[in-house]
């Protein structure tokens, strides 16, 4: 006699499904990290918002309702199309640099070679250290009396006279730029060696054998095999820089107005430092830079996902 199957108890007293579970469980499970989202990143962002509607006296306190006054003066505002042209700058070039060196860099470091678990260890000191401390190193070192890199520029004959790199104008951007990359590159580079390693020997050694050159190795089979980390890495990386305050304030400091500010300094600024010292307009300034960060990633995981599609 057959048995009725669609009668027959999917699961025994008391248990689940596999991958099921109750959700009160989940709920108790997820819990500590729902505190935590709202802690750190909701209740912040409505206070933020709401301080960006508001007006605030010279000392921080809070007068009274602005509505969206705030947002009109910053749009407005004389320097912003500087400040916005800086960040995209400061953007595109740190991460651009940072992929394209971390992509060598990892590829050099996945070989066996004596002294690559030590190699490995001083690439991570960079992203360990404190930024700041990081930045103020390389104030020391930008100095221009008695800084080592024009030290060592005149040394080799390179240059006659010291640059300055942190005062002059022309070198300000490209000098923050090459911190930035600096401190970048250890996460990117780590993420890159999981990636390569993650790729199987199998696949390479079928290139090999219809012989294909390394060049050619690495652009149709490695490359395409670290789609997957070249996302995580330019995301990431996109959101670190935008945000990284600590290497442009510390190194630009000295400067005057916001001719080499980038969006996080600007809204510092427009805070403490300008002759604004408004709040209400640095919360604004805080939820633009929001906006416009979402935006950019967004734009990029489809314009990613549009050329997978395509493919």
């Amino acid at each position: 006699m057959s048995q009725d199957v669609s009668r027959a108890p999917r699961h025994t007293k008391g248990s689940y499904a596999v991958g099921r579970v109750r959700p009160l469980v989940a709920l108790a499970w997820l819990a500590p990290a729902l505190a935590l989202i709202f802690g750190v990143v909701l209740f912040p962002a409505v206070m933020l918002f709401q301080a960006s509607r508001s007006e605030y006296s010279i000392t921080g306190l809070r007068k009274g309702a602005a509505g969206w006054r705030n947002y009109t003066n910053v749009l407005e505002h004389p320097d912003l199309g500087t400040v916005l042209t800086n960040t995209v700058i400061w953007v595109v070039a740190v991460v651009g640099l940072t992929i394209v060196i971390s992509l060598g860099l990892a590829q050099f470091l996945v070989k066996n070679f004596p002294g690559r678990r030590f190699v490995r260890w001083a690439i991570i000191v960079p992203w360990a250290a404190s930024l700041v401390i990081t930045a103020q190193l390389f104030v020391l070192l930008y100095d221009y009396n008695y800084g080592l890199i024009n030290h060592a520029l005149k040394s080799l004959g390179i240059i006659e006279t010291s640059i300055d790199f942190l005062g002059n104008d022309s070198w300000t951007m490209a000098s923050m730029v090459l911190v930035g990359v600096f401190v970048s590159l250890p996460f990117t580079i780590f993420v890159f060696i999981a990636g390569i390693n993650a790729i199987p020997d199998d696949v390479h050694e079928a290139a090999v054998v219809d012989g294909a050159s390394p060049w050619q190795r690495w652009r149709r089979v490695t490359l395409p095999l670290l789609r997957p980390a070249l996302l995580v890495a330019t995301v990431l990386n996109v959101i670190y820089v935008f945000n990284s305050f600590p290497i442009v304030y510390t190194l630009n400091d000295r400067n005057p107005g916001y001719l080499h500010d980038t969006t996080i300094t600007f809204m510092y600024k427009l805070a403490f430092k300008s002759q604004e010292k408004d709040v209400g307009m640095s919360a604004a300034a805080g939820v633009i830079n929001v906006l416009l960060i979402l935006v950019v990633v967004a734009i990029y995981l489809k314009v990613v996902n549009w050329r997978e599609e395509t493919k």
